[in-house]
């Protein structure tokens, strides 16, 4: 018997004229490991919602069709029923918390489940070591870091043992070697203790390869279903930007056969490539600027209230121009860092100091600096009026600065046409995560400091953005971007700063610093190592292999 059966789906959000999902049919089978994808909108977070049993009960709006759980009408199962047997860890973890501790969170569900107190402290326990938390046991959930948040959420419901797990793109705030550890534990959770896993992620690099079956939504509907390589090889011949690079590259080449995986990919590569014609090196595209800097950081330290020292003997220009992915694994110190550029924080020693080709400014400013626009990981702290419209001129409103099509550019260019008179907090994260973007660059700052600016956003929607930051760098504008998704860095940064441990452990041309790392590296950085060494993305390995390539 199927888990799920879906029949004839639709869904309309309240006051809503479009349908969030449209004649959706499907079935999900006991112990199936389901990729679902698809672009910003297109309802996977919607499905996720129904199959859990939020919608319609908890948001309302209008719903035609059935949904069945294990041959039941969902809507007639009891709600603490389908707490204990589906669990689902939402997109911003920030709203899953709702204790102070670290332990308190994971306990707070067997609690509400009226578990014995021995129970409750033994899968505590289990949850903590089987996710790499028992240090955190005590932490206040509130200074823990986005990839930590997301972490504890996932303990919090794997304490309370369901038979099915819902994750909404639950790697977007982690760094790639923890990711992989997190994808590795779901693996092991559906493979090993049956668990039916529902994953829906847009980084499919990561996760493509170990579904059973993957489904990519748009508008609602389900566009194309089926095995990780039936998918690969319509998605690829169709240029469907939703499989990873690995299969975009050989697609794009003409291969017959389309990998999902690096260790495929390279086999196929040795099948068809003549190593007669040598090793290979991509030379970095992107220059690294090395004009007057429009920021310093001389001797910056950074340490907490608490005694946590976050950063340690920082020196750092940032040049006018340049496109500055920071990079490095949670708790590195990234997020501070841009704190501190920013003014929002202030060193304990050394000087963050604003040039910009005019008088420097004060290191120990205290009021906010116009030529600085800084966007934090959490869209929502942006978003204050009734429409997206209203939310950008209120922007341009505070800055003094009267509308010049200013507004109309930025919505146009991140593809926010559509929402221009749609209210902010009812669209998608992915939406909401543009919106906020637009509120920071309308004023046109001279330097732009993004934490996670990619996170919740799709291929389509990524691409939009980094032309959009290169643009802005093309008038002499900086760039400094914190950013789990190296794909996107090695595509669109001129150099990349590694952290680790609050001090700067790398820092140099993009393709220097990525090409050298094993796990900081693109997938097609690492099917190509040895072949062509210093190729970052699909574009580059068909500017090097296509030539080579030899036809079947």
């Amino acid at each position: 018997m199927a888990v799920f059966e879906i029949k004839n789906l639709t869904y309309f959000y309240p006051e809503s004229p479009r349908p969030a999902l449209k004649d959706v049919n499907m079935s999900i089978e006991e112990g199936e490991f389901l990729l679902v994808t698809g672009g910003s909108g297109s309802g996977k977070s919607s499905l996720a919602r129904v199959l859990a049993g939020l919608i319609p009960g908890f948001s309302g709006g209008r719903i035609s069709g059935s949904v069945f759980f294990r041959g039941k009408d969902i809507e007639q199962i009891d709600r603490r029923t389908m707490a204990r047997e589906v669990g689902i860890v939402f997109q911003d973890p920030e709203k899953q918390l709702v204790k102070t501790s670290v332990e308190a969170e994971i306990a707070f569900g067997p609690e509400n489940l009226g578990l014995p107190q021995q129970e409750m402290a033994r899968r505590v326990a289990e949850v903590m070591s089987f996710l790499g938390l028992a240090d955190l046991r005590r932490e206040f959930t509130a200074k823990l870091s986005g990839g930590q948040k997301q972490k504890l959420a996932l303990a919090a419901v794997l304490a309370m043992q369901p038979s099915v797990l819902i994750l909404d793109e639950p790697t977007s705030q982690l760094d790639p070697v923890a990711a992989e550890d997190f994808l590795n534990v779901v693996k092991r959770l559906n493979e090993d203790m049956g668990m039916t896993v529902i994953l829906i992620e847009q980084r499919l690099e990561r996760c493509f390869h170990l579904a059973d079956r993957v489904v990519i939504m748009e508008d609602g509907r389900i566009k194309f279903e089926g095995t990780p390589e039936q998918v690969a090889r319509r998605a690829a011949f169709c240029e469907n930007p939703f499989i990873p690079p690995v299969a975009s590259f050989f697609g794009k080449a003409g291969f017959d056969t389309i990998p999902v995986t690096v260790k495929e990919g390279r086999r196929v590569l040795r099948q068809n490539f003549n190593p007669a014609s040598g090793n290979l090196f991509m030379k970095s595209l992107k220059r690294v600027h090395e004009s007057e800097p429009i920021l310093r950081m001389d001797g910056v330290w950074f340490t907490y209230p608490d005694g946590r020292e976050a950063l340690q003997d920082i020196n750092l220009k940032i040049s006018a121009g340049e496109m500055v992915a920071v990079i490095g694994p949670n708790g590195s110190g990234k997020s501070t860092l841009l704190k501190n550029m920013a003014g929002l924080l202030k060193p304990g020693r050394g000087q963050v100091i604003l040039t910009g080709g005019r008088q420097e400014s004060s290191p120990d400013r205290t009021t906010w600096d116009p030529s600085v626009g800084y966007l934090s990981q959490n869209p929502n702290d942006y978003l204050f009026q009734d429409t997206v419209e209203e939310e950008l001129l209120y922007t341009l409103k505070n800055f003094g600065t009267g509308s010049t099509g200013a507004v109309d550019e930025i919505i146009e260019k991140l593809s926010l046409r559509d929402f221009r008179h749609v209210n902010p907090r009812d669209l998608s994260y992915g939406e909401r995560q543009r919106v906020a973007l637009a509120s920071v660059l309308v004023t046109g700052p001279k330097l732009l400091l993004l934490d996670e600016p990619t996170k919740g956003l799709d291929y389509r929607l990524k691409e939009d953005l980094g032309e959009v930051l290169a643009e802005f760098c093309g008038r002499g504008a900086s760039v400094v971007l914190t950013t789990h998704d190296v794909e996107f860095a090695a595509k669109y940064a001129s150099r990349v700063i590694l952290l680790f441990g609050g001090r700067v452990i790398c820092d140099g041309p993009v393709h220097q610093v990525l090409s050298d790392s094993i796990f900081y590296s693109t997938q097609i950085g690492r099917m190509c190592r040895g072949f062509a060494d210093g190729i970052l993305t699909p574009e580059e390995a068909l500017d090097v292999f296509k030539p080579a390539v030899v036809n079947n």
